[in-house]
């Protein structure tokens, strides 16, 4: 009797033999990782089927054998011996079998066939590993902090040592080049505040309150929040970048070596940077916002320039000014913290560099959006 079954669209299994006679196997195809699964089961099923009294595998028809076609032969000829089948290979290629050496069968743990799939994983485990890594991570950052905080006391008593030339250049980094996008971005956000919300109050006769909508919204929140995102995005990418780079081209040990710490010589400079520029891009960001609105409230509502800085001028007080530069400082060294963090946690190669830099940024967003809403539930208290 012969049997022809196709087992993948490369590989053939073909089965001579009686029932309850001996079986002859024919090997034909590529035995590789991508087959092994339907091989193995296909194996097996014949077993099952024919119950042979001795089984011979021909592999002159094979075209490829790897590694794990010889966990599968190794596994399939444990198995014959334990239920007493005796198995013959025949036509093995030298290579061939060099590579089936690799695996001993005393070693070979016995399965009926391959899996299927990934190994199943139990929701405690998962839920484990994944405390377990938040608290590596959580004393890893701490650690990072740490050594933030100690740096900048060095420096707050060697402030010679501290590179001013390169915290000038981050500054203008993080501050003058992001002036234009962070001007036109905070004047479309003021102007749709400030539209969207007189759709709403003019019906009901309310025109004067968008001035007071718009002031409230920018200087309070919208104003650090979006100066934050933005200089995450530009900024805190660009910090994570360069020392990622810098980490991948080993210039990181060329720092030890030489007696230089990496943290005072590349992380403060960049972190001190942007806690001195971010709050003075807030504070740009605001009076752009508010022009939006001016823009809509003259043009749209037919309110005059007078009238619309009076409402915003009593809608807005200093406290106010106050928590959103506060928010800016706190939101300027998530930002630069985050950058710089990603970029020393940088593994080897260009990929680890991209890597980080999405980490810096997402991250970043993140923690800024976290802090933001703790400010407002404790401003809200105080």
């Amino acid at each position: 009797m012969m049997m022809t079954t196709e087992v993948e669209p490369t590989v053939l299994v073909d089965a001579a033999s009686v029932q309850g006679g001996p079986v002859l196997l024919s090997l034909r195809g590529a035995m590789s990782l991508d087959t092994i699964s339907t091989i193995s089961h296909r194996l097996y099923s014949l077993v099952e089927e024919m119950n042979p009294s001795d089984i011979t595998i021909d592999f002159s028809s094979l075209g490829y054998f790897d590694s794990a076609g010889a966990l599968v032969m190794a596994r399939f000829r444990h198995e014959m011996e334990r239920r007493g089948i005796p198995l013959k290979l025949v036509n093995v290629s030298e290579e061939t079998r060099r590579i089936m050496e690799l695996f001993d069968p005393d070693r070979i743990e016995v399965h009926a066939d391959m899996p299927s799939g990934e190994p199943q994983i139990s929701m405690l485990e998962i839920i484990g590993g994944g405390a377990r890594a938040m608290v590596v991570k959580t004393i890893i950052v701490m650690g990072f902090i740490g050594d933030v905080v100690r740096s900048i006391g060095y420096f707050l008593f060697h402030p010679r040592e501290l590179r001013w030339k390169d915290m000038v250049t981050n500054m203008k980094l993080v501050g003058a080049d992001g002036l234009p996008i962070v001007a036109l971005i905070s004047f479309l956000v003021g102007l749709i505040i400030a539209f969207m919300s007189s759709l709403q109050l003019k019906p009901l006769g309310g025109d004067i309150f968008v001035a007071s909508l718009v002031g409230i919204a920018i200087v309070k929140e919208l104003g650090p929040l979006m100066t934050a995102i933005i200089v995450a995005g530009r900024s805190g990418s660009a910090f994570a970048a360069e020392i990622g780079a810098m980490v991948a081209n080993e210039e990181i040990d060329a720092l030890y070596i030489m007696g230089f710490e990496p943290m005072r010589f590349l992380v403060i400079p960049r972190l001190l940077a942007a806690l001195a520029v971010v709050p003075l891009l807030a504070l740009y960001a605001d009076f752009f916002g508010l022009f939006g609105g001016l823009v809509v409230g003259m043009l749209g509502l037919d309110m005059t320039l007078i009238t619309y800085v009076n409402q915003t001028g009593e809608s807005i007080v200093l406290s106010d000014v106050f928590t959103g530069l506060i928010k800016s400082i706190v939101f300027a060294a998530i930002v630069g913290g985050s950058g710089c963090y990603h970029g020393l946690r940088v593994k080897r190669g260009a990929e680890g560099v991209g890597r980080a830099t999405t980490a810096a940024v997402v991250s970043a967003i993140f923690f800024i959006i976290l802090a933001d809403s703790i400010f407002a539930v404790v401003l809200h208290y105080i």
